[in-house]
């Protein structure tokens, strides 16, 4: 008697491979059957969507300028500081400082620095308000009683 021909496992692997292969290819088809055309019944644009909308106004927080713009003063008087102050700031009227990093001259260049920051205020109080931040630093390779201010502003509304 003769015996038939036995399958190997490779046999096996490979009939429940296919049989694997076709049970996701029948699912697929199925989950795709039951999706409605995606162009079908498009609705028609109507004049009034062809019209531009209006650009919204600007939302959230406000943003601060990446670069400074910077004045110098001289002097210890407080009223002529306060001065130089509402001179040297003038063509930024209208804009609100965020940020403002003061550099004194000289080894006592902090607390020169400190005395025109404080002075900010009171030379042009629209722009360094209370919300203000300040700071003071020294540099030594710059005169006594003299300062660099570098003002960061918030930016404007249009960008």
């Amino acid at each position: 008697m003769r015996r038939a021909p036995r399958r190997g496992r490779a046999g096996v692997v490979v009939l429940a491979g296919w049989l694997f292969a076709d049970l996701l290819l029948v699912l697929a088809l199925v989950s795709m059957a039951d999706r409605p055309d995606p162009l079908a019944n498009r609705p028609k644009p109507s004049p009034s969507d062809t019209k531009p909308k209006p650009k919204p106004s600007a939302t959230g927080p406000r943003s601060v300028e990446l670069e400074p713009e910077e004045f110098g003063v001289k002097g210890t008087d407080k009223g002529d500081l306060t001065a130089q102050i509402r001179k040297n700031t003038g063509k930024w009227a209208g804009r609100e400082a965020a940020l403002v990093l003061t550099f004194g001259g000289d080894h006592s260049g902090e607390a020169y620095a400190h005395r025109v920051n404080s002075l900010l205020g009171k030379g042009r109080p629209d722009m360094f308000t209370k919300k203000t931040a300040t700071d003071d630093f020294h540099k030594l390779s710059d005169p006594a009683q003299t300062a660099k201010v570098r003002v960061y502003f918030y930016t404007t509304p249009s960008g």
